[in-house]
């Protein structure tokens, strides 16, 4: 029986299958009524999770939480890592007694599970069937545990090889996300999402810095509704803030009753890590990785593999946003070229076009030959092309404004009206700008007739049956005397036709 038991535990490479595997197995060996492995956490000196053995989820519940590893035999083990035998708990000074709700107990075995030279946890066994433990039980019990030390030494290196595999393909799944060209929001949110779900995690949030000078939530993944956690803030001289300014990662064993923890979500919230998201010294943000509350602790394993896939995160995203800005960089240089384009070879050309038929015209005049109707169509001709030449120099203006940042010239303001407007009228107006519009208007006068352009555009729009709108803006060089250096007129085509003029009412 014991050379099969030692066979069956390690043919399993799931750890936690081979946990469970090898308290049955102990406890099937010795004929005790029940059976519990602790599994020890030196870097927090207790109890992190424990397998049972005859006990149901019924009976654990009601047991309560994990014992802290302190006190009794239990306690005894954790500090010195003997075997121990117990023939009745109930008279031996070292035991603590059980807590409510537990199986009546009264003899104990107990030996220490080694891997390699590190205490990974206890085996503890209780009530055999048949009387008190005996040597050849604890003999029996020393070979099991040191045979489990063996198969739970391969099946943490099988876990860690597993894990690591995933978190590998969880940070190039978001790096070819993140490059394929997602929005900004987006690729925070994908970073959270993938985090979530490789850490075994309640949530993902990505916190940012605010101009207050604390950090706020900006991109959340959880099973639920995450509405209630963005716009979540870190208020500025929280004790948890310095770190993370300081790109400094955090560990939390209980966010809920954590000091340092103090926003209003973190009652929901046990164990958590807090990584920095930063590259080449920049720090982008924080990724929080928290979980339930009762939840098992982030082991060294997860929190190393959580902020290596953290740094690679943060490189994604910088190279994402350089891709981002040489896309647009891109973008306006192709505007720029169109812009040069236009200028260079289409206005030319129409402006060369309206000269031979404007000679063509006053030729024709002067000669007497032309119809009066001839002499109509030409300067129809010479009028449309001059027309023409103005939209095409309207749009060429248009392409040298960057379209995400707000214009600071005068014709750039007059463009974003008109475009603003065009969204309520249902087309858009047609603008000419004559003479140097940029340079003869100063800021006063420009805020003045933009209020003019605005209420103009405003009465058009409620007006019914408006289909077409010319505005024009006029600054000559050397305005007649008695004239104003800048002129607006804004003339409206439908049922009526409408021009109203600035200055002039």
């Amino acid at each position: 029986m014991l050379l099969e038991a030692v066979l069956d535990v390690g043919t399993d490479l799931e750890l936690r299958a081979t946990l469970q595997h090898l308290v049955d197995t102990a406890t099937e060996l010795t004929g005790a009524r029940y059976g519990a492995l602790g599994v020890v956490d030196p870097e927090r000196g207790r109890l992190t999770e424990l397998f049972t053995s005859g006990i149901t989820d019924a009976e654990r519940e009601r047991i309560g939480p994990l014992p802290d590893g302190r006190t009794g035999l239990i306690g005894t083990l954790f500090q010195d890592p003997r075997p121990l035998r117990v023939d009745d708990l109930t008279t031996d000074p070292r035991s603590s007694g059980v807590p409510p709700g537990h199986p009546g107990m009264r003899s104990f075995l107990g030996v220490p599970i080694r891997v390699h030279a590190e205490v990974f946890g206890n085996l503890y066994l209780t009530e055999k069937r048949d009387g008190p433990f005996t040597d050849r039980d604890l003999a029996m019990l020393r070979v099991l545990a040191s045979q489990a030390g063996i198969a739970i030494g391969n099946a943490r290196l099988y876990e860690t090889a597993r894990q690591r595999e995933r978190w590998i393909d969880g940070a190039a799944a978001v790096t070819t996300a993140l490059l394929a060209g997602e929005p900004a929001e987006d690729a925070l949110t994908t970073v959270a999402e993938r985090a979530r779900m490789l850490a075994d995690a309640s949530a993902g949030v990505v916190l940012q810095p605010t101009e207050a000078g604390g950090m706020e939530i900006v991109a959340a993944s959880t099973p639920d509704d995450p509405g209630d956690l963005i716009g979540t803030t870190i208020a500025p001289g929280s004790p948890v803030l310095e770190q993370l300014l300081g790109g400094e990662p955090v560990f939390v064993e209980d966010s809920a009753t954590d000091p340092r923890m103090t926003t209003h979500v973190r009652s929901r919230f046990g164990p958590s890590m807090m990584l920095p998201l930063q590259s080449g010294g920049k720090l982008i943000g924080t990724l929080a990785l928290p979980r339930r509350r009762g939840d098992r602790p982030y082991t060294a394993v997860e929190r190393l593999l959580a902020a290596q896939f953290a740094s690679q995160a943060a490189l994604a995203l910088v190279l994402a946003d350089a891709q981002h800005n040489r896309e647009r960089l891109a973008v306006f240089e192709d505007r720029d070229r169109i812009a040069r384009d236009l200028h260079d070879l289409v206005v030319q050309r129409l402006f060369a076009t309206e000269m031979m038929l404007e000679s063509t015209r006053r030729r024709a005049a002067e000669s007497a030959e032309e119809s009066p109707d001839e002499s109509v169509l030409l300067g129809r001709a010479v009028d449309e092309l001059d027309s023409t030449i103005q939209e095409v120099r309207t749009t060429i203006f248009a392409l040298q404004q960057p379209p995400a940042e707000a214009p600071t010239s005068f014709r750039g303001r007059v463009l974003r009206e008109t475009a603003g407007a065009a969204a309520l009228l249902g087309f858009q107006p047609s603008v000419h700008f004559t003479g140097p519009v940029d340079t003869l208007v100063t800021e006063p006068v420009a805020d003045r007739l933009l209020a003019a352009l605005r209420t103009a555009l405003a009465a058009a729009h409620r007006r019914p049956g408006v289909t077409t709108i010319e505005v024009l803006v006029s600054a000559p060089a050397r305005p007649p005397e008695g004239t104003p250096p800048v002129r607006l007129r804004v003339t409206e085509r439908g049922t009526e036709t409408r021009t109203v003029t600035w200055p002039s009412g």
